[in-house]
């Protein structure tokens, strides 16, 4: 009698932890689903590949009247991972930035580690305030709009291959896009579909001057071209292999069966 209630009591305890385990298990279940995860998590890779932010300290180098002698820096140094890209100076020489630091030690601490190296020779380190966005609480953004429609037109007729670490690999339409923005004080993610996934959409008939106009790729299932809007139904973009940064309407057949819409990046929120 004493061992079939042992063997009973066994039997309790036993049923009493495999219930407790299995509440424990559900409890935790439970409170793990119902736990809405952030959108960008959900939706996106990590967050920082799609942020919008302001363009920092960045490190600019060589100054140079021949074309190919800035395009040649920006490979070499893109081939080394650093996201260069060059541009046409109001002074009519053409020059290479990269990077986007936080502040100017980080910044000075980088370049020199690139100098020793014998990468670059010489260089300076471009403070923030000097950008169209940090000024845009007393100018507005309006003109930080016009500022990149400038930078885009100055683009204009230049050999883009930032995408490519070899000539053969074409033009890089993103690049050209956010090397715009970051010379006005905004640096955008690297490719066009984290530039399409980051920005605030704008319906076709509201475009601005600024904004971006994203395309289909040959399939059309997936963004993979993006220009820079400048009016009247045109944007400028880097087209692609053999051909050069130029002007197009949205109202070609071609850009019209591909537009998969439009982003705004400038808001209030710029000018903080």
């Amino acid at each position: 009698m004493v061992e079939q209630v042992n063997r009973q009591n066994i039997w309790v305890a036993f049923m009493r932890d495999l219930l407790l385990a299995v509440l424990v298990l559900f409890l935790f279940l439970f409170v793990s689903c119902s736990k809405k995860l952030p959108v960008a998590l959900e939706t996106s890779p990590p967050s920082d590949q799609w942020t919008v932010s302001k363009t920092g300290f960045v490190i600019q180098v060589g100054a140079f009247r021949n074309l190919d002698n800035a395009v040649r820096l920006t490979l070499s140094l893109n081939a080394k991972n650093l996201d260069a890209y060059y541009f046409k100076h109001e002074s009519g020489l053409y020059k290479v930035r990269f990077g986007n630091y936080l502040s100017r030690r980080p910044a000075e601490e980088n370049a020199e580690r690139i100098k020793q190296a014998g990468f670059i020779q010489e260089y300076f380190v471009v403070s923030p305030e000097t950008y169209a966005v940090s000024q845009s609480r007393q100018s507005g953004l309006e003109s930080v709009r016009n500022e990149i429609v400038t930078r885009a037109h100055s683009f204009l007729g230049l050999p883009y291959r930032w995408g490519g670490y070899t000539p053969d690999k074409g033009f890089d339409c993103s690049g050209l896009t956010m090397a715009v923005y970051d010379l006005v004080g905004l640096h955008l993610p690297r490719t066009s579909l984290a530039q399409f996934r980051s920005g605030t959409p704008v319906s076709k008939k509201n475009l601005n001057i600024g904004d971006l106009v994203f395309f289909l790729g040959q399939n059309r299932n997936r963004v993979s071209h993006v220009g820079i809007y400048t009016g009247d139904g045109n944007f400028i973009h880097a087209p692609g292999k053999n051909k050069i940064i130029q002007v197009e309407s949205l109202s070609n057949r071609y850009f019209q069966n591909r537009f998969a819409g439009a982003r705004t990046y400038l808001s209030a929120d710029s000018q903080d």
